[in-house]
């Protein structure tokens, strides 16, 4: 199945790094958060990716662009007015990428719409660009399979941010302790797959996915969802963006599934 990954925001919480890169650009581990997610569908062998680029989509282009040069040996022969290069080894993963222009200021739903073209009559697999996890993908298909609906989304906890306090009547504090994951409600976490109907429900550039298209298709009974009781982490702040590198160095980041090591600075 292709893999869509939406990498067009401006990353405003982000934006001691975003302000020179795109968000799904920041490095973990010495390589984009972006690289990582790609990672974790090459895993589960899913390998051809459509990457919905806006801001700053020149980086990203660029990045993709230099990629097999970094990853390979190579031999630059100027010899007798010659400019032959010779490529050695390479250590490039079998990936089709596919970046493409949707817009600066195009809303979720309307960077799905614009690559309709290069999906087809697909059934295909979505998320976003800013947020790592340890969710069996292979799973996730075969669930989404099993109940036939249009679109199954991830669903995670997450934990409050603040102690819990159980209050009486008389609003005397009965009892407090620290939050947990138990306390949060379930969320969207992406990591999504999509029969190709979803496109009906995306209207252009000014729709969000999240709001028209989601709660239309969960009104129908068509949104289904896989709950996660494992690890997901978005990186929404340099705060979070330190906890994931932190993991890395730890060699404890769950969503590393694959062999190769991350490079460290």
């Amino acid at each position: 199945m292709k893999v869509v990954l939406l990498a067009g925001g401006f990353g405003t919480r982000i934006s001691e790094e975003s302000v020179f890169k795109p968000k799904p650009m920041i490095e973990i581990g010495g390589m984009p958060i972006l690289w990582h997610i790609m990672k974790e569908y090459e895993h589960y062998g899913h390998t051809e990716f459509i990457i919905c680029a806006g801001y700053k989509q020149e980086y990203i282009k660029e990045w993709f662009a230099n990629y097999y040069l970094f990853k390979s040996d190579i031999s630059f022969d100027y010899r007798n007015g010659k400019n032959e290069i010779i490529v050695h080894t390479n250590a490039c993963e079998p990936w089709k990428v596919t970046v493409v222009d949707t817009g600066y200021n195009t809303m979720t739903g309307g960077r799905i719409k614009r690559i309709q073209p290069y999906i087809g009559n697909e059934t295909f697999l979505m998320t976003y660009g800013d947020g790592v996890c340890d969710v069996d993908i292979n799973q996730r298909i075969a669930f989404h399979k099993s109940h036939g609906k249009k679109a199954t989304l991830t669903a995670v906890k997450m934990g409050l941010d603040k102690g819990v306090l159980d209050i009486t009547k008389e609003m005397a504090v009965k009892s407090f302790r620290e939050k947990n994951i138990k306390d949060g409600a379930p969320i969207n976490a992406g990591y999504m797959v999509f029969e190709p109907d979803i496109f009906d429900y995306l209207e252009g550039d000014h729709q969000a996915l999240e709001r028209e298209p989601l709660e239309r298709l969960a009104a129908e009974g068509e949104l289904m969802s896989y709950v996660h009781e494992g690890f997901w982490q978005c990186m929404d702040n340099i705060r979070e963006k330190m906890m994931l590198e932190r993991l890395l160095l730890e060699d404890k980041a769950p969503w590393k599934k694959w062999e190769q090591s991350v490079p460290k600075y």
